[in-house]
């Protein structure tokens, strides 16, 4: 798995998680916010299983 998630797209995603899966645990919302999980995971592995399908990356190109 290279990883394909970078920066911003990476704060933003575990931040989504953390406030979905908060919003779940505390009882607001629909059941549904327990989706956190899939923003925060992908966030913190830096790789998101959908992006390589799509052929999109936001990680920075390394220069040799």
């Amino acid at each position: 798995m290279k990883a394909n998630v970078g920066g911003i797209d990476k704060i933003l995603r575990i931040v989504a998680g953390v406030v979905l899966l908060a919003l779940a645990i505390m009882g607001i919302g629909a059941p549904w916010t327990f989706i956190g999980i899939v923003p925060l995971a992908t966030g913190l592995m830096g790789w998101c299983p959908l992006y390589p399908l799509l052929g999109l990356s936001t990680c920075p190109v390394k220069k040799n």
